[in-house]
């Protein structure tokens, strides 16, 4: 095994298989750099040039490429609050406030550095564990899985802040919206209101874009500054100190990666569930969790740390049984068909080399996508200080572009818009975001194994020894905070009262209430009512799931109103009418594009914005919009995109050459 894992090393490191992999990692971190294409997408544009290619060598274009999109997609999740895809959700959380007070190098230079180490720690865990793997993941059924993405969900109790039933009741309203669309053991339709679009549910990317970007985008333009508000923008500092806070925690991105890179070596457990799950344990395991959220960088660490390990991880089940972990190693898997390699215990015996070869990709891959990376953060950080109103339009069409590559209809922008005006009701009154996100995120995942573990065990699912110590693990969760808080109370360390919030902020984070409560209240009990009187005709089991999270909401909400009631409300402003009145803009917008086409209101609305709200030279804009106009009909082009035509765009993009 020594003499095939050295061989599997050293062709690693000859000429023609880096050429390859260095293709892979350039493709790679521009598919990682824009929102919303992420690893599918990205390996699909690879899959026709595998043809004809030594396996050697096409096994390092492709590892080149999956290692390193967990890594460039930091760029979208810290500098503009747009996850770059679903494994960087967590991310946005600290990464973006860092970016907001002009800490983006600093963030950025830790996320790589961690992003690195993850991956090598991934593979090394993976190079021993890919001998042992077969059994131990053989051993875990439907019930152990079933109680894995519950143990995804008690990271809403650490991101719900002051006030838990909050973050309960937004966590029951993401699971409601998970549940739209098919039932999975029954086939019956649920909640989807008789709309075509909503049959299939709602795309992850598009509620992640709704959630976490729009709010933002709103909030910034509103402010007409920069990302970087405080002026603190000595990007040179930045670089150094990600550097040295990756040292001072590098017990938690050894964690983080060992965590990543097991559980996902588990099918159907995606690189969103570890994200969380290792935020969580980051926030956990913290002597002094209060700024978690508000620009922690050791939030940013942990799941960047995680996520690449993850990629290592999902290779188990690809190479072990044909069953990809993720979608990226879905298509991975028929890579490896069309290079005639089958996956199953071949690949651990006679293609053993292969195996090696491409894991020791992966590791290589991390390290030079991660330096490539370092080398672009200090000036792509300075992206940090140019006036929002410049950046707005920009942007605005990226999140436009990337949401209609969801699912190429033009419901992806309405429930863009949608989802959008959520996350701003959630973030004018302080609702948990990533709370909602986690619910819509594992609800899927929960059902489909909840269903399985009754149908294959019945009840004796939950008596199962893996059952029962995750569930061991689900309660240490949720008594490890109240265990730690009881301990520092006792303690009275002078650091903890320092770090502590002050008891006005204290108290209003917990007590304060306000109309956009009121409204969120009210939209949610009703949202509940109506899933309960919508699922009341269906089977059993096509209605027990969105029930269970009908009920869920209704509770939470009802103890949100009593809780208010028994500690005594204190009335907050919570001014959101801007906020919602440019996300009624943006309805509009979606509009034009519906009736022009997306490409023409693209540079025009770009064009406008430049003229009119940021007053800039008419010939600065019509640069700003020639340069949306080219990388929307560059990327057309290259990738075989498809945008929503119309009146304009067909009078206009048939006259364009090269198209």
């Amino acid at each position: 095994m020594i003499d095939t894992l050295l061989s599997s090393i050293g062709h690693v490191f000859t000429l023609t298989h880096l050429l390859f992999m260095m293709v892979g990692i350039f493709v790679g971190l521009l598919v990682g750099i824009i929102p919303g294409l992420g690893g599918i997408a990205g390996m699909a544009l690879l899959l026709p040039f595998l043809y004809g290619l030594d396996p050697g060598y096409a096994l390092g274009m492709l590892m080149g490429m999956v290692a390193v999109i967990p890594t460039g997609d930091t760029f979208a999740s810290v500098l503009m609050g747009i996850p770059g895809s679903s494994a960087s959700q967590a991310t946005v959380l600290d990464g973006f406030p860092l970016a907001k007070k002009g800490q983006a190098a600093r963030a950025l230079t830790s996320a790589f550095l961690s992003s690195l180490c993850g991956g090598v720690i991934g593979a090394i865990i993976l190079t021993g564990f890919i001998l042992v793997a077969r059994p131990l993941v053989l051993a875990f059924s439907s019930a152990e899985l079933f109680v894995l993405t519950l143990l995804g969900l008690t990271m809403v109790a650490v991101l719900s802040g002051k006030n838990l039933f909050k973050g309960t009741a937004a966590c029951g309203l993401g699971l409601l919206v998970g549940a739209i669309g098919a039932a999975p053991a029954t086939g019956e339709y649920r909640m989807n209101l008789d709309i075509d679009y909503l049959y299939d549910g709602v795309p992850l990317i598009v509620l992640g874009l709704g959630i976490f970007a729009l709010p933002e985008i709103v909030e910034l333009l509103l402010g007409r500054g920069s990302i970087a508000k405080d002026g603190n923008t000595d990007l040179g500092k930045g670089w150094s100190a990600g550097i040295k806070d990756v040292v001072k925690n590098k017990w938690l991105v050894a964690r983080c990666a060992g965590i990543g890179s097991l559980i996902d070596t588990i099918p159907g457990l995606a690189g969103s569930v570890v994200d969380w799950i290792t935020y969580g344990f980051a926030v956990k395991s913290a002597k002094d969790p209060s700024q978690f959220g508000k620009g922690d960088i050791r939030g940013v660490i942990a799941p960047e740390s995680a996520n690449n390990a993850c990629a290592c991880g999902a290779m188990v089940p690809t190479l072990l049984f044909g069953v990809p972990g993720s979608g990226t190693a879905a298509v991975f898997l028929g890579g490896l068909l069309l290079l005639g390699l089958e996956p199953g215990v071949s690949m651990i015996t006679t293609n053993l080399d292969m195996t090696y070869t491409i894991i020791w990709s992966l590791a290589l891959a991390n390290i030079l996508g991660a330096g490539l990376c370092l080398m672009l953060a200090r000036p792509v950080a300075q992206l940090t200080r140019v006036p929002f109103a410049i950046l707005a339009p920009a942007i605005t069409v990226l999140i436009l572009f990337a949401a209609y590559q969801a699912s190429r209809s033009l419901g992806d922008w309405a429930a863009l818009g949608m989802i959008g005006m959520i996350g701003v009701l959630f973030k004018s009154a302080g609702w948990s975001r990533p709370a909602f996100l986690i619910g819509f995120v594992l609800a899927p995942g929960a059902e489909n194994y909840f269903y399985q573990s009754m149908q294959f065990h019945g009840a004796e699912a939950f008596l199962r020894p893996g059952v029962l110590i995750i569930l061991g693990l689900i309660l240490l969760a949720f008594f490890l905070p109240v265990i730690r808080k009881a301990i520092m109370r006792r303690r009275q360390t002078h650091e903890v009262v320092e770090s502590a919030p002050s008891p006005e902020e204290d108290v209003l984070e917990s007590r304060g209430f306000g109309g956009v409560d009121f409204l969120l209240l009210l939209m949610m009990g009703a949202a509940a009512l109506w899933a309960l009187y919508d699922v009341r005709n269906l089977m059993p089991l096509g209605k027990a799931f969105p029930t269970l999270a009908a009920f869920i909401t209704l509770l939470s909400v009802i103890a949100v109103v009593f809780n208010g009631w028994r500690r005594g409300m204190i009335r907050v402003q919570q001014p959101a009418f801007k906020a919602v009145g440019v996300v009624l803009g943006f309805f509009g917008l979606i509009g034009i594009s519906a009736l022009l086409g997306f490409v023409s209101t693209a540079v025009l609305f770009c064009l406008g914005f430049q003229l009119t709200i940021a007053r800039k030279s008419p010939l600065f804009a019509g640069l700003f919009a020639l340069g949306v106009a080219v990388f929307l009909l560059g990327m057309q082009a290259a990738m075989n995109l498809y945008y929503p035509t119309g009146l304009l765009d067909d009078v206009v993009l048939p006259m364009v050459p090269f198209l």
